[in-house]
């Protein structure tokens, strides 16, 4: 018998142990999906509120930055729902924030399965703008909450962006020596706004 052969017979003689079975996938109901989705981002270092209406998010927003000791000043994509709102004491800049800046958008869908948001680009939408901020603000609308990504996918199917940005978390790495370190690659901070309301027709 050649060393293979007696290689191959020592292998099939070893019963493996018993492994557990993984549990069976399960996407969930619609009525889930709000309480999976907080509970996947915060699992992400993300803090997650969950308000009544569009029209609280400027207060909201000012008291996250006074939380934060942030300058009360936020950036906001040029055109949108957002620039709508009453922003009282809070400066509104349209230029692209920096690094020790605060930025907040709207995010088109949420992922209850990770608790990721799903960024689509366009031309009001530039993919640069959710690498640039220290500091983002999320808004999501709860009923944009859907089961899983290939389900957000299929929302944009037929009209496919140039980018599609995944955000899970503050942006992280533990390349260098094994130790996790935030803002890699984006804010170091993530903040998301559930909105409870549909937009009024």
């Amino acid at each position: 018998m050649s060393a293979r052969e007696d290689i191959l017979q020592s292998i099939r003689s070893r019963k493996p142990s018993a492994v557990p079975r993984p549990p069976v996938y399960a996407r969930g109901s619609s009525g889930d999906f709000l309480e999976r989705f907080v509970a996947r981002a915060s699992e992400a270092n993300t803090t997650v509120h969950v308000l009544d209406r569009l029209e609280d998010v400027p207060a909201f927003a000012a008291q996250l930055l006074r939380e934060r000791n942030l300058a009360a000043t936020v950036h906001l994509l040029p055109k949108g729902e957002l620039n709508g709102l009453d922003w009282g004491a809070v400066d509104v800049s349209d230029l692209a924030p920096g690094p020790d800046d605060t930025a907040v958008s709207f995010a088109p869908y949420g992922v209850a399965e990770t608790g990721t948001l799903v960024y689509p680009s366009s031309a009001e939408r530039p993919a640069s703008w959710h690498f640039r901020p220290g500091f983002e603000i999320a808004v999501l609308r709860t009923e944009n909450i859907l089961a899983d990504i290939e389900s957000a996918f299929a929302k944009l199917r037929g009209n496919w962006p140039a980018t599609i940005n995944l955000v899970t978390g503050p942006s992280r790495t533990a390349d260098i020596e094994q130790t996790l370190e935030l803002g890699a690659h984006g804010p170091k901070a993530l903040a998301i706004l559930l909105i409870r309301t549909r937009p009024t027709d």
